[in-house]
């Protein structure tokens, strides 16, 4: 998921190979992923403090963070009914080219309901495979359309098929975006079947998780009721990806990703 790359100068690819790129570390290229608790750590008391300021203390309550990738779509407005019906925040990745410029409507629904709003770049291209110009340009574009609709630029980012680097990450932190990963995933981009999209998100959910779906799959929308019924059953309480991280914050160009139980 994460690598170093060659770096170019003047046009050409001269592979640099040292010991800063071939060892990513928080310290240097920021892209070890950071968890939930960590995020919460990094804030003091464990993550306890200025808990009564906070809709859910994730700290002691069993959290997870349902996110959608790549709208928003035609089905996002009917996803929006059921979240706002059983009273779930979710998080939107949104993608810019033929989502974000052909939903403005949707785009400005999705904040004005209380969720949060997230960049997914412009036009899902892999950023490990760009330049860095190229990194910058799938971001902002995004950033900006986001922030025309709705008068506020995301926070959030996260790379198509979760690939990332040290360039990434190092655009990503000048543009103000802390990269999202996720711990469970229903690969619903390969199947229609919605008891199969629910079966395997609820054979995976786990305290502080994070869910990846697509809110453009046919059998996507459907599953999400089931889903969240189940889970609340279980105790879970739904939150958004920066609720997750409270008292935390989640800092530009690093990278978030759950560790499963």
């Amino acid at each position: 998921m994460f690598r170093s790359r060659p770096r170019r100068h003047g046009g050409r690819t001269a592979a640099v190979l040292t010991a800063a790129t071939l060892v990513l570390t928080l310290g240097g290229c920021g892209v070890d992923p950071l968890t939930p608790q960590a995020a919460r750590a990094e804030a003091g008391d464990d993550g306890k403090a200025g808990a009564e300021s906070r809709r859910v203390d994730c700290a002691r309550v069993k959290c997870i963070a349902l996110t959608f990738d790549a709208g928003p779509g035609k089905d996002t407005p009917h996803l929006l009914d059921v979240l706002k019906e059983k009273r779930v925040p979710a998080t939107f990745f949104l993608l810019g080219h033929k989502h974000v410029d052909r939903y403005p409507q949707v785009v400005r629904r999705i904040a004005d309901e209380g969720h949060e709003l997230a960049n997914h770049t412009w036009s899902h291209r892999i950023l490990i495979d760009l330049d860095e110009g190229e990194v910058r340009e799938e971001l902002s574009r995004t950033q900006d359309a986001i922030e025309g609709i709705t008068g506020r630029k995301p926070v959030l980012m996260r790379p198509p098929q979760g690939r990332t680097d040290s360039t990434v990450s190092d655009v990503s932190r000048e543009l103000g975006l802390a990269q999202v990963l996720w711990s469970i995933t229903a690969k619903d981009y390969s199947t229609t079947d919605s008891a199969l999209i629910e079966e395997r998100v609820l054979t995976q959910a786990h305290r502080d998780g994070i869910i990846l779906l697509h809110d453009i799959y046919d059998g996507t929308v459907p599953a999400v009721p089931g889903i969240i019924d189940e889970l609340q059953r279980r105790g879970y309480t739904f939150v958004t990806v920066p609720e997750l991280l409270a008292p935390g914050a989640a800092r530009a160009g690093a990278v978030y990703r759950p560790e499963k139980d």
